[in-house]
């Protein structure tokens, strides 16, 4: 006969408790025959100390890779800070140096009060994250899909849709893409000149580039009165009050000063919800980036050819390529480069 040390009678006996409740909630539910069987929900309510038999307690999702947990990568490291809050809410400030660099962004002659802009948002939103909060037992896994013409014929549909959240921006169509850019669509980024219409159960993140941008979506629910910033923009927005969150200027900078090291003006929208899915996500798949496969820039929905963005002074493309490639090098995010 052998002895069993302290150690190995409590992981034994954790063990027989999983399997007594795990045998007990199968019988129960085959007794019943119309619940659906979701151990998750279940595990999620255990003791911490079964817990932490259960799964190390060092990782942070049950992904086969977790963003978030520690790597041998300094680069990675000295940039992502995950106290930096990507979202705004009613109870957030904005530092004053977040204040005067977010004004330079998109030159306004007689800026409005931020703080009064702020309130009046808050008001008809409720401003709270839809997003689910990391959990050792949860794998959020995340498609940032870009507007890329490398998309076409990339078969890429069935791979991106197969995720929890979907992240599209701008001005991108599903409709007669699906094969290449997926159906679906959980979180759609956008600003008021970029504005198109939603389907219902989609949340619009809200890009304020100006302050103009905030009491455009303040009239854009309600009174309609603002058509032009400095383009023409829809009067009325038929988005759900509570499918509106505020992307923050805060982060904003974060992504411009660390992640771009202050090349281009300011990020373009792209490399701005890549970093969001880093801090949101436990697993990011970026589809739909950099140039097609004869180094064209085009959206994927339209043939028009553009050099604008590869040479724009607003938006660095050369070094956000280098920042997701290097991502991808550190097994942060993965790169699907399409065709």
């Amino acid at each position: 006969m052998f002895a069993l040390r302290p150690r190995n009678l409590k992981v034994l006996a954790a063990f027989l408790f999983v399997i007594s409740v795990t045998s007990f909630m199968l019988n129960y539910i085959e007794h019943l025959g119309s619940i659906n069987w979701y151990p998750e929900k279940y595990l999620s309510s255990f003791p911490e100390q079964i817990k932490r038999l259960i799964q190390p307690t060092w990782r942070p999702c049950s992904c086969a890779r977790c963003i978030s947990e520690p790597s041998l990568s300094v680069w990675f490291h000295e940039r992502f800070n995950q106290s930096v809050p990507p979202l705004l809410t009613k109870h957030s400030t904005i530092p004053d140096d977040v204040y005067h660099w977010w004004l330079k962004l998109q030159v306004e002659e007689k800026p409005k009060n931020l703080s009064k802009a702020l309130v009046d948002v808050f008001e008809l939103i409720p401003g709270h994250s839809d997003f689910p909060a990391p959990d050792a037992f949860r794998c959020r896994r995340c498609a940032v899909v870009g507007n890329s013409g490398n998309l076409l014929k990339s078969n890429y549909g069935s791979i991106i849709d197969s995720h929890d959240i979907i992240m599209r921006m701008n001005r991108a169509e599903t409709v007669h893409f699906e094969n290449d850019v997926g159906s679906r669509t959980t979180h759609h980024f956008l600003y008021p000149e970029s504005y198109i219409k939603l389907a219902e159960n989609v949340t619009l993140v809200f890009l304020p580039f100006k302050t103009l941008d905030l009491q455009w979506l303040v009239s854009a629910l309600t009174t309609g009165v603002i058509r032009f910033t400095y383009m023409n923009v829809p009067r009325w927005i038929d988005t759900k009050k509570d499918k509106i969150i505020i992307f923050n200027p805060t982060f904003m900078k974060y992504v411009s000063d660390i992640w771009m090291q202050g090349h281009g003006k300011y990020p373009s929208t792209g490399i701005l919800v890549t970093i969001f899915a880093l801090h949101m996500c436990d697993e990011v798949n970026l589809f739909g980036f950099g140039a097609d496969s004869k180094g064209n820039w085009h959206h994927y929905w339209e043939d028009i050819i553009s050099l604008d963005f590869q040479k724009s002074v607003i938006h660095d493309s050369i070094f956000q390529t280098n920042v997701t490639k290097m991502l991808s090098s550190i097994n942060k995010i993965q790169f699907f480069s399409g065709r």
